[in-house]
């Protein structure tokens, strides 16, 4: 497991944290692109960030991964440069260490990150046929800690 340092996020970081979600995009066949590449930087920085607190894992100085949780527990994005790193895990851990509860969705199709959730002690709550921007059938998932 690869060990990351775990920090706020400054402005500048929205970059590197775009050009992550953009490998992954390019890397999941099955995911159409509905931005325009080069723009989900500006997306993080006017829509997400601004209603999230988001923290990035940094490894040797390069932003590994980053998650972006708003104040009632529901994230709004988590991703890791490398999957099966452990740095996913470590961003998820810092989650649930501010919140009594957790909240998500991810697409039906992305096998590896519902795998990654259950493992995490998440549990499956609704479905949905495609009620997103990318209208791809997707999958909730809630963790509570424990009483």
């Amino acid at each position: 497991m690869t060990e990351a340092i775990l920090r706020p996020a400054r402005a500048f970081d929205a970059a590197p944290c775009a050009a992550i979600v953009e490998a992954w995009i390019e890397a999941s066949r099955w995911m159409p692109r509905v931005h325009p590449p080069g723009s989900i930087a500006a997306l993080f920085r006017q829509a997400i960030w601004p209603r999230s607190e988001v923290t990035v894992a940094e490894v040797q100085g390069e932003v590994a991964g980053f998650v972006a949780l708003d104040p009632t527990g529901y994230v709004h994005a988590l991703h890791a440069a490398a999957p099966g790193s452990g740095i996913g895990r470590q961003l998820l851990d810092a989650a649930k260490a501010r919140a009594g509860s957790l909240s998500l969705w991810t697409f039906e199709a992305n096998t590896h990150a519902r795998r990654f959730y259950l493992r995490q002690g998440f549990r499956e709550g609704r479905r949905s046929e495609g009620d997103n921007p990318e209208a791809l059938p997707d999958v909730e998932y809630l963790w509570r800690a424990a009483a």
